[in-house]
């Protein structure tokens, strides 16, 4: 088996909750370095068989030479997750035992060259995950709009300083465009004079325009009910967050598919007569996160949350 130099986040406790047995069928809707679908084959031999999906395509060409010992077990497809359902059906995975969405992105995208994930090195500021999709980094910042730009550090980063960094993003661009991530970094460190704690001062940035260029978050608002359509009675969904946002997405359509959420009707409104039958049964009543053991071993790791549900 190739070593991918990328640890796959709360593994165990994945795949405790998960459940994996013989002759499974699992889908993986973001491979990423591939630890977590090559755990669910393993669990699941001699005769499961897993969808493995990513939206990058080199992470999908690395896990062909990984799966290759899994043969026709293994069915690995470039495809976004937003485009689950239809995936899964063409692939003939429906009714299945669990789907996997792991959100965060590999150390292998974060480490590689020519990606633009991270400002730990100068080079050409993409951060897509599928090249040939949607505007690179540069383009956006180069194009849109500085109430865009600040919408999108404020809403996606959490950056208390998004409206000084669109102002000198938009101030930059009319002669020299933000192309590189040295660039980028260089430019926020100066706008913020920089203060930045224990962390760089463009880190929230780099996620939140990361998220953007990638239409992250309504990636996942799209595929939750899709996968939800594809479980089996007793299937299961798992998901792994690494940020407030995406979390929040995964708790409030876990909550309202459980029959949880409180009846917002008015006062002075009658009651609503019949609410729907919930579909999803909550495993998780807090979200499951990374032992101290473990975010000493990969410190990337600590922000993650596990959430899982299971269909009724």
């Amino acid at each position: 088996m190739l070593d991918t130099g990328h640890v796959s986040v709360l593994s165990h406790e994945t795949l405790q909750l998960l459940d994996p047995r013989p002759g499974g069928r699992f889908v993986d809707c973001t491979m990423n370095g591939g630890g977590h679908s090559a755990a669910l084959l393993e669990r699941t031999a001699p005769d499961g068989r897993l969808l493995g999906m990513d939206a990058d395509g080199a992470a999908v060409a690395f896990a062909g030479q990984r799966f290759a010992p899994f043969g026709e077990r293994a069915c690995l497809v470039h495809e976004n997750f937003r485009y689950l359902a239809p995936t899964a059906e063409r692939e003939g995975f429906t009714q299945v035992d669990g789907v996997l969405m792991d959100l965060g992105f590999s150390s292998r995208q974060m480490d590689g060259e020519g990606r633009g994930f991270s400002f730990q090195r100068d080079e050409a500021l993409d951060m897509r995950y599928d090249s040939g999709a949607g505007l690179a980094a540069a383009d956006l910042l180069a194009t849109a709009p500085i109430e865009e730009i600040e919408r999108i550090l404020r809403e996606f980063g959490e950056e208390p300083h998004a409206r000084r960094i669109a102002r000198d993003i938009v101030a930059v661009r009319i002669d020299h465009p933000v192309r590189t991530t040295g660039a980028l970094a260089n430019l926020v460190a100066r706008a913020v004079h920089g203060r930045h704690g224990r962390l760089h001062p463009a880190t929230r940035t780099f996620q939140a325009l990361r998220i953007a260029v990638n239409d992250e978050l309504g990636a996942l608002a799209e595929a939750l009910p899709q996968a939800l359509g594809l479980l089996r009675q007793g299937g299961r969904l798992a998901v792994i967050s690494f940020h407030s946002l995406e979390d929040r997405i995964v708790k409030t359509f876990f909550r309202r598919l459980a029959g949880l959420e409180q009846d917002n009707t008015p006062r002075h409104l009658p009651p609503v007569a019949t609410r729907p039958a919930p579909e999803l049964r909550i495993l998780t009543s807090r979200p499951v996160t990374p032992s101290a053991e473990e975010v000493a071993a990969n410190p990337r790791s600590r922000s993650a949350r596990l959430r899982v549900a299971e269909r009724l």
